[in-house]
C-alpha cells in the first residue's frame, strides 16, 4: 500500500531527524545520497514506514558498495514494542496447543517487507551503541536449528552481547524481533 504524500514526507522527515542526530550510526554517508535512494523505492519507503509504526526507530547503517544499497537497521533502544510477544515462526505457532500468540517475528516481518537480523547483523547493531538493555530480539535462526525445534535471541547485558535458545514455540511479552531492510 503506497504511502499518501503527507505520510512520505513525515517520515522522510523523522529518518532525516534520525539521521542526523545518530552520525557516529552511519560515519561517511551522506543524507542526500541515502533519500535519492529512498524516493526511488517507494515499496521500501512503505517498509521503513512499518518499521516506524511498530517501535523500531529504524536508521542507516552502511553502505554496500557493491550493490549500492542502503541498510537499514532497527536502533529502537529496547526490541520494539509493537513486534513482541511473537513466537519464532509458523510452525511453531501451529504446534501451540493453547495460548498462540497474535503472530510470529517471521511472518510479521515478511508483511512488513524485512528480514530478522542475523546474529552478525545484530552483533554489528550493538557495535553502534546498547540495544536490548531489558529486551531480547529473535535472530534469524540457523536451518539445523530449527529443524530440531529450537530458535535463536539474542540481547546485550553485563556489557556483553549473548545468544541463547528457546524453543521455537515461545514468546515472551519483552522478546521482539529487529529488522533489516535494504534500499
Amino acid at each position: 500500500m503506497p504511502l499518501s504524500i503527507e505520510q512520505r514526507q513525515e517520515l522522510l522527515s523523522t529518518l532525516k531527524a534520525r539521521f542526523e542526530k545518530n552520525m557516529p550510526r552511519h560515519l561517511g554517508l551522506e543524507w542526500a545520497k541515502v533519500l535519492a535512494k529512498l524516493e526511488a523505492t517507494p515499496e521500501k519507503l512503505w517498509s521503513l514506514a512499518e518499521m516506524e509504526r511498530t517501535g523500531g526507530q529504524p536508521d542507516v547503517v552502511s553502505h554496500d558498495k557493491k550493490t549500492g544499497e542502503y541498510v537499514f537497521f532497527d536502533c529502537s533502544p529496547e526490541s520494539p514494542d509493537g513486534r513482541r510477544s511473537l513466537c519464532y515462526d509458523r510452525e511453531a505457532w501451529e504446534a501451540r496447543k493453547e495460548n498462540k500468540p497474535k503472530d510470529t517475528a517471521v511472518d510479521l516481518a515478511a508483511a512488513m517487507g524485512v528480514e530478522l537480523l542475523t546474529e552478525d547483523q545484530y552483533r554489528a547493531l550493538q557495535m553502534l551503541g546498547k540495544f536490548d538493555l531489558k529486551t531480547s530480539s529473535w535472530v534469524k535462526t540457523p536451518a539445523d536449528i530449527r529443524k530440531l525445534g529450537g530458535a535463536v535471541f539474542c540481547d546485550r547485558r553485563y556489557n556483553t552481547v549473548f545468544l541463547y535458545h528457546n524453543g521455537a514455540d515461545s514468546y515472551y511479552a519483552a522478546r521482539g524481533f529487529r529488522g533489516v531492510l535494504r534500499v
